[in-house]
């Protein structure tokens, strides 16, 4: 383990977050004592069960849902896979999804699973800034039409999408609306009926809970088929004994993630506008990706001008960040999110992405921001 004075500045939220303390010792007891099966019906089984009930309660009351309507998975991945493939299975009637060019993989590549077994795909471009026109996206719906998906936020660029707009267009063609709130809860109001979903992601371990553990948000009466066989946990949706010290986990994040969002969002916006007001001023050149406003407020993904991010990340390693989404870790190749977006395949190669979270501090953001101009100007002037 890395001493404190070791530990590079984590700017890196984005890919995962750490296990809040509070979190962690609402799990304890399910790691350790409380061993019980849910399903069981003694007393060891009843407390594990009302501990995954509480949890539901808690992961629904986050979104302004019912405990009912929330299904617990292994991972936000694996509750798109049942939100994307469980509707499309089952309305057969409507073998057509349309999505955006530049979703998560949990979604781009669950749809690519379904063009490859006969269902049509329709996939909405995205403007130069970052977001979804609902207009165009509209102009790809059809009465064939069974889901449309698009994340509400990017997990690379940080925009934020038009949910609520693109919502009103599925529900004019009876079509079902699906979003991936993963990098979103927590770090701005998600409400299911505000955002008019029908069915919505959860990642845990993007929102201080712990790796392992995810959720969907069902509406009521909406119909889906399981991809998983197996028992009937979870409404038959998601057979499998559940993660209880997980689901748990997730169940008190979100509950502290209701109570802090407000403070914590102007906090983070405040960090993050002032770590780019220090880049910008010591790097000219230097390009915020996206939308300037509709954005997360932890979020900057920046190109610096001449220089490759993966060059600039290697040459402060005391800065924990990456170039881009965690899924393509180690991958050089363009950023496909902003090569969606029409940024150029040169300068698609090399943007940065700092997201910033509960830990990080003042002195962090300001020593980061000299730590990479620094670098830049070092590189930048070996490159010229």
């Amino acid at each position: 383990m890395l001493s404190t004075e070791a530990r590079p500045i984590y700017l890196d939220y984005n890919a995962t977050t750490p296990i809040a303390p509070d979190v962690l010792e609402a799990m304890l007891p399910f790691l350790r004592e409380e061993h019980g099966n849910p399903s069981s019906a003694h007393a060891y089984g009843r407390r594990a069960h009302e501990a995954v009930e509480q949890a539901r309660s808690q992961v629904g009351a986050l979104i302004g849902a019912g405990a009912d309507e929330i299904v617990f998975t292994a991972s936000g991945t694996e509750a798109s896979n049942l939100a994307i493939r469980g509707a499309v299975a089952a309305r057969p009637d409507r073998p057509h999804v349309v999505t955006s060019a530049f979703e998560h993989p949990a979604t781009a590549a669950t749809c690519a699973w379904l063009e490859r077994h006969g269902v049509g795909v329709s996939r909405a471009a995205v403007e130069s800034d970052g977001r979804v026109a609902p207009g165009k996206l509209a102009a790809l719906v059809s009465a064939r039409t069974a889901l449309i998906t698009v994340m509400h936020a990017n997990n690379e660029i940080g925009t934020v999408q038009p949910i609520a707009q693109i919502a009103r267009v599925a529900r004019r063609h009876g079509a079902l609306m699906h979003t991936d709130a993963a990098q979103t809860l927590g770090k701005i109001p998600v409400d299911v009926d505000a955002l008019g979903v029908d069915l919505l992601t959860i990642g845990g371990h993007k929102l201080y809970a712990p790796k392992g553990v995810g959720a969907l948000y069902v509406r009521r009466g909406t119909r889906l088929e399981p991809v998983i066989t197996g028992a009937g946990h979870e409404r038959g949706l998601r057979p499998g004994t559940e993660n209880v010290a997980g689901i748990v986990g997730l169940g008190r994040a979100c509950e502290i993630a209701e109570r802090e969002m407000l403070g914590e969002r102007m906090r983070l916006r405040a960090l993050r506008d002032e770590l780019l007001g220090k880049l910008r001023s010591r790097v000219p050149g230097l390009v915020l990706h996206g939308h300037p406003t509709e954005r997360l407020p932890n979020t900057l993904f920046v190109s610096f001008p001449g220089v490759d991010g993966n060059q600039l990340l290697a040459a402060v390693p005391q800065i924990a960040a990456s170039t881009g989404s965690a899924c393509h870790a180690g991958s050089h190749a363009p950023c496909a999110s902003l090569l969606a977006i029409g940024v150029p395949p040169e300068r698609a190669a090399g943007p940065v992405r700092l997201s910033l979270g509960r830990a990080t501090t003042v002195e962090e953001t300001e020593r980061a921001a000299e730590l990479l101009a620094r670098a830049w100007q070092t590189l930048a002037t070996i490159a010229a």
